[in-house]
């Protein structure tokens, strides 16, 4: 816990000492940097939320002629496909590839790889189907690849359906956390910057190094993120590179999809762990920050094992050192609320926003945390069950959209 708070801290003054990024003007000669790109859009069942991101896509500055946008429909039963061929018809640069019944549903990465074949540019950039980016979105994020280590490029995700109701306001400030401070945080000091999934750019020839997306885990995005720093690359975030996301608006919903980034991000810490202590390519501020990154979501686990031995404990075994242990307990509660978005993070994330108003619901996140603890210990433990029995079960649960985020679009 220790360890962990202090992270949040030096993290939170570091964006605080240096809130934005310096910008680079990438040039080569007198030309500005524009490799062409593939844009990869994996839809299953995404008929609500499909033409938006589709009709920005149409609205993109950057040239036409050097873009080319892949949109999967991964069997889906609606009319995704459909709202995707009409947009292909009158578009040339945007194609449609259909997965079978037998082919589709088996998780994004599978959808993506999919669309990987089909695609024949310099960089593979990703956006799920609920997404709708800054339309010079694409300017912000290629320019990084000037960097010959810049194996990936990640964008800003905020939400776009924040003000539906409680669940979609604290979704918004663990990722005003999570992006605002955290990520940036990372690239300033040259440590472990996270992959997405979504919202981000992969070098073409790096991903055929390394073999597309695994498709035996259920955190693609997290597995992709140490294979590019084991192979001597590096992540980059752009802050100013914003895209807008639809999200969750249930305690369901938020359930099966923590659940899902919990269980995959596990299965990365099992297996990335020890490579990431034993690499050549890393620093050793680089392993350490990834080996905390990997076991992020162990944290509410260890928080809940803390209780759970510690109340008999100090029934049994009074002493000055338990009581000074306990009172220190709403000190690590309240510094370890949420899950990527820590009490400090998000407050100096929103201040730096400038989101005054979004203060007040800060408090709130303890529920969330809370909340997380019985999700990532059925995650583990559905995991060691797995491993046991010798299952593979990483049934994918796909997040339902349902399209409340036109709402908030200002045309």
């Amino acid at each position: 816990m220790t360890a962990y708070l202090i992270r949040h801290y030096v993290f939170t003054l570091t964006v605080l000492k240096n809130p934005q990024k310096r910008e680079k003007t990438v040039t080569l000669g007198n030309t500005t940097y524009q490799p062409t790109v593939s844009i990869l859009i994996p839809a299953r069942n995404e008929e609500k939320v499909i033409e938006r991101i589709l009709q920005r896509m149409t609205e993109l500055t950057y040239p036409k002629d050097k873009l080319q946008i892949i949109v999967i429909d991964d069997a889906s039963t609606d009319n995704t496909g459909k709202i995707a061929e009409q947009y292909s018809k009158t578009h040339s640069y945007i194609k449609v590839t259909h997965r079978s019944k037998k082919e589709g549903g088996l998780g994004k990465a599978s959808a993506l790889n999919a669309g990987f074949k089909q695609s024949n540019n310099e960089i593979i950039v990703c956006f799920d189907a609920d997404y709708y980016p800054q339309r010079d979105i694409l300017e912000k994020l290629t320019k990084e690849f000037v960097d010959p280590k810049a194996g990936i490029v990640q964008g800003r995700i905020t939400v776009l359906n924040e003000p539906q109701n409680l669940v979609t306001r604290l979704v918004a400030l663990e990722r005003i956390g999570g992006y605002r401070i955290d990520q940036q945080a990372r690239d300033n000091l040259g440590l472990i910057t996270q992959f997405g999934g979504t919202v981000g750019g992969v070098r073409r020839s790096l991903l055929e190094c390394l073999g597309g997306w695994d498709e035996s885990t259920l955190a693609e995005d997290t597995d992709l993120t140490f294979r590019v720093y084991l192979a001597g690359y590096k992540v980059r975030y752009v802050n100013d590179a914003e895209c807008y996301e639809e999200a969750v608006e249930s305690w369901r919903a938020y359930w099966k999809q923590r659940y899902r980034w919990a269980r995959g991000h596990m299965q990365c810490a099992f297996r990335h762990s020890l490579k990431v202590l034993k690499s050549n390519n890393l620093r050793l501020r680089e392993k350490i920050d990834g080996i905390l990154l990997l076991s992020v979501y162990f944290m509410p686990i260890l928080v809940l094992f803390s209780w759970i031995t510690g109340v008999p404990l100090f029934f049994l075994k009074s002493s000055q050192w338990f009581g000074m242990l306990w009172a220190s307990v709403p000190i690590s509660l309240y510094s370890f609320v949420g899950n990527f978005a820590p009490f400090f993070e998000v407050g100096v994330g929103a201040y730096l926003d400038g989101r005054t108003r979004a203060h007040w619901l800060i408090p709130l996140l303890i529920f969330t945390f809370l909340y997380n603890i019985p999700i990532c210990t059925k995650a583990l433990a559905d995991l060691f069950m797995s491993k046991i029995l010798r299952k593979n079960d990483n049934r994918w649960e796909k997040t339902t959209h349902s399209g409340n985020g036109n709402s908030y679009i200002v045309s």
